[in-house]
């Protein structure tokens, strides 16, 4: 099973976008069902909305840090498939976090309600 070709060349800059996008959707996402609703069980006010926003904040610079890395690509080097290992690699982090840290927030918020409880 071989790749199909388009005919065109990946553009890496354009994925790392598109994938900046999606895990920026993805993550707030999960900080307002899972993490936002874990803040609710814990402090009834509005800290978990307030929570949400900073926590979302935080997140945006390191977005752009890792889509800055792809944008600032030459347009040759935009589509140079040698680079496909290291677009894997930032892919990986960027969707771990994504996901990873809303799940890992709801874990610790939740161990510091039962703590306190």
């Amino acid at each position: 099973m071989g790749t199909v070709d388009h005919g065109h060349a990946r553009d890496w800059r354009k994925a790392m976008s598109d994938n900046v996008a999606l895990a920026l959707i993805v993550y707030t996402g999960l900080q307002i069902f899972v993490t936002v609703n874990a803040l609710k069980e814990g402090v009834s006010s509005t800290l978990p909305y307030f929570a949400l926003i900073i926590l979302v904040a935080a997140i945006i610079p390191a977005c752009r840090w890792a889509e800055k890395r792809w944008k600032d690509l030459s347009p040759e080097a935009a589509s140079d498939e040698s680079l496909k290992g290291e677009f894997r690699r930032d892919q990986f982090i960027l969707w771990a976090a994504a996901i990873g840290l809303p799940l890992i927030l709801t874990a610790l918020f939740k161990v510091m309600f039962s703590v306190t409880a």
